[in-house]
């Protein structure tokens, strides 16, 4: 089975090295971006402006490969990838919640930016609290390590096992 997708538009952000790039949306609290929509989609961005967050799909263009266990950055254990948000994966996909500040001529203004400029774009879905949260969310390993990220800058320095 395979797939083809076609970028929807361009994420534009400060970021232009991987290694200067937020540890997840929480890291990049703050830090402002744009999202350049290609013209033949901009009509479906009508009635996303009443939305605070939305979440971002979009290509981790300059992956780098990938392996199946990792030492995730400043943590001391190998995990198996898939129990990571390393950006380094089988299918180069990043899924970001951000804050949308306002939306002109097909351009959004976003807050809490993880993602390196250029980036293409695959969708836009509004964040629905009620569809995504719940009462039992538990977090695995990093619970038990007691550090989720927040704050930190650079998924680049992941060190790669096997």
């Amino acid at each position: 089975m395979e797939f083809e997708f076609e970028p929807i538009g361009i994420i534009h952000t400060p970021f232009t090295e991987r290694g200067d790039t937020p540890v997840q949306p929480a890291g990049g609290a703050g830090i402002q971006g744009t999202v350049e929509v290609f013209e033949e989609y901009r009509p479906a961005l009508k009635d996303l402006d009443g939305f605070s967050h939305i979440m971002l799909i979009w290509v981790l263009h300059r992956s780098d490969g990938y392996t199946l266990q990792v030492v995730p950055h400043r943590h001391s254990e190998i995990r198996g990838l898939f129990a990571t948000r390393s950006p380094n994966r089988p299918n180069p996909i990043g899924v970001s919640v951000v804050r949308l500040d306002g939306i002109e001529q097909g351009l959004l203004h976003i807050r809490d930016v993880d993602m390196l400029d250029g980036s293409p774009l695959l969708d836009i879905k509004p964040w629905v609290p009620e569809f995504n949260d719940g009462d039992e969310i538990r977090a695995g390993w990093l619970e038990e390590e007691g550090r989720t990220g927040k704050g930190r800058r650079s998924s680049a320095g992941l060190r790669r096992k096997g």
